[in-house]
C-alpha cells in the first residue's frame, strides 16, 4: 500500500516540521496542550489511539486507526492523546517549526486566551 500526502493538495498548509510518537504506553497520555497559531495533521501509521479535542466550549473524542486517514487540529484548539495500542506509530504534520512560546500548556491559561476565539469541532 501507499500514501502520499501533498502540501495545499491533501494538507492545508505548508509542512515545516514532521514528528512522530512511538513506544507510547498504553496507559500514557499525551498533548495536553493548545497552540496559538500552528495547525497540524495527525495520523496513525501503525496502530490506532485516541484524541481528545476541546475547543474550550465542548469537547470531542476521535479514534485514529486507519493509517490512511489524517486527523486535521486548527490552532487554538486543546488536545490530548491517549489509548495507544502495542505498537502504535502517531505522525505529526505540523505548519511551523518548534516553537515554545506558541504552546498553551495550562488548561485555564487556554479558556482564558481563546475567550470567545472558538473553532467548531
Amino acid at each position: 500500500m501507499l500514501v502520499a500526502l501533498e502540501e495545499h493538495k491533501d494538507i492545508p498548509f505548508n509542512i515545516k516540521r514532521v514528528y512522530y510518537m512511538y513506544d507510547t504506553g498504553k496507559d500514557v497520555r499525551r498533548g495536553f496542550h493548545a497552540h496559538k497559531n500552528l495547525e497540524q495533521i495527525l495520523v496513525c501509521i501503525h496502530g490506532s489511539c485516541k484524541v481528545l479535542l476541546d475547543n474550550g466550549k465542548e469537547s470531542k473524542i476521535v479514534s485514529l486507526e486507519k493509517p490512511y486517514e489524517g486527523l486535521y487540529i486548527p490552532h487554538n484548539m486543546w488536545r490530548e492523546m491517549y489509548d495507544f495500542s502495542s505498537g502504535a506509530v502517531l505522525l505529526v504534520l505540523a505548519s511551523e517549526i518548534y516553537e515554545e512560546g506558541d504552546y498553551i500548556r495550562d488548561y485555564n491559561e487556554f479558556k482564558y486566551f481563546i475567550g470567545q476565539k472558538t473553532e467548531k469541532l
